[in-house]
This record gives C-alpha cells, sequence and structure tokens, in this order.
C-alpha cells in the first residue's frame, strides 16, 4: 500500500489538514507529521541550530498515524520522511492552506516550501490551497478526483503540483484549468504601516491591497476567473 505523508503550515489542529487526510486515506496509508501552531510565510525555513521535538497526538481521522512538531513545515517534512513513515513516503502532500498560494507569494508560503523539500527528496508531491473562505463546497467536490488525476503523475524533476481552488461558491466555478503558470504578477500590493514607539524607534505593520489583473494562461488568471487551477512550480532550476 502507498503511504501518503501529509504535513501544513496552518498546524496540525488546522480544518483543512483533516480534510486531506480523509480525503488521502482513500488512496494509501496517511501518516501526519504536522507543526503544533501556525507557521504561515516561513517558506523553506529548516531548523539547524537547535533541536526538533516531534510527538504522537490523536488525529481525527481513524487510521491515521499523526505527530506534531515544533520545528518548520520543512522540518517535518525531513523528520517525517527521514525517520517517522517507515521506508520513506511514496507522496507528500501539503495542505489544505487557508489562503492561495498563488504567483509570487508562492516564495513566502511554507505549504509550497514544506512541498518543494519532498521534492528535493525525490518524492512525488502535491501542494494543495484554497481562498481563505469558511465555504469549502468546491474544495471538497473536486479533492479526490483532483488526487486521483496527479497522484501518479509526475510534475518533473524537483517540481511540485500547486492546486489552488477560488474563492466563489461551487455554482459560481467554472470548472479546472490544468497546465497553469505561475504568475510573475504580484497577488499583493504590500507597504508598511508606521507607528511611532518611542525616541529613535518606530513599529511597521505590513499591509498589502490585492490586485485583480494577470496574465492569460497564469494560476492568478484562473483564481480571479473562478477556475481551479492546477500547475507545476520550482524554486530551483
Amino acid at each position: 500500500m502507498k503511504r501518503i505523508l501529509i504535513t501544513n503550515d496552518d498546524g496540525i489542529s488546522a480544518g483543512g489538514i483533516v480534510r486531506l487526510a480523509e480525503a488521502a486515506a482513500q488512496f494509501g496509508e496517511v501518516w501526519v507529521v504536522a507543526p503544533d501552531s501556525q507557521r504561515s510565510a516561513v517558506s523553506h525555513s529548516v531548523t539547524l541550530r537547535h533541536s526538533v521535538d516531534a510527538w504522537e497526538v490523536d488525529f481525527p481521522v481513524p487510521g491515521v498515524h499523526a505527530f506534531a512538531c515544533d520545528g518548520m513545515p520543512a522540518d517535518c517534512v525531513r523528520i517525517g520522511a527521514l525517520n517517522i513513515v517507515p521506508g520513506k513516503p511514496d507522496h507528500v502532500f501539503s495542505g489544505i492552506n487557508y489562503g492561495c498560494n498563488l504567483a509570487t507569494d508562492i516564495q513566502y508560503s511554507a505549504t509550497a516550501g514544506a512541498a518543494f523539500e519532498a521534492a528535493f527528496q525525490g518524492i512525488h508531491t502535491i501542494a494543495f490551497s484554497e481562498a481563505a473562505s469558511e465555504d469549502h463546497d468546491i474544495t471538497d467536490k473536486y479533492l479526490r478526483e483532483i488526487i486521483a488525476e496527479l497522484i501518479e503523475k509526475s510534475p518533473g524533476k524537483n517540481r511540485i503540483w500547486n492546486v489552488n481552488f477560488p474563492a466563489c461558491s461551487l455554482a459560481g466555478c467554472m470548472g479546472i484549468l490544468r497546465d497553469r503558470t505561475v504568475s510573475t504578477d504580484v497577488f499583493y500590493e504590500d507597504h508598511y504601516t508606521e507607528t511611532p514607539v518611542c525616541e529613535g524607534r518606530t513599529r511597521y505593520m505590513v499591509d498589502g491591497r490585492r490586485k485583480y489583473d494577470a496574465a492569460e494562461g497564469t494560476d492568478l488568471r484562473a483564481f480571479f476567473d473562478n477556475y481551479i487551477s492546477i500547475g507545476t512550480a520550482a524554486n530551483i532550476s
């Protein structure tokens, strides 16, 4: 039986990882190694200067072997693949992230970072993300279909499958667009607000405005047009 390692960056208690484990259980033996709390936007960070702890936890999906970890999502993949999952996993699934990972935001994403770590270890990998919404109808309708389509399909060396579900109702979803390229447009135009703290010291807080334009054929354009986007991504050539 295939062994599937699942991680995320929203933490082991997040609803998205539970839903992904439920779907993945139809395709193999599921192991979860995920951060003990939120680790968004840490990209491909790994822990080198101190130890990382992992411990077995109860998980709401029957038959799933689950471990929490106090490291980064990429640490979870490394420890899971090298030490916890017997004989190394056949597949790594990362997500389901609360918030899409598209365009230039992929470089910050720890959902993608964990997936890239698995790809570097030669493991077939899929990253799943959905719009930051409590409406999961699109994801839940198409998730198993997309897993079945991609689970034996190679994204290429050192590449990952990157799947994003749009921010619309199920009725408003236009379907699936495949072979989407990673947009070079920015998802958000960022700036920082400034607040004086004391003499000579200023506090900065990131803020941003979402853009609504992107080139045709890209993941971001698909998202704006209410399509599910499927494509590949890499953070090295």
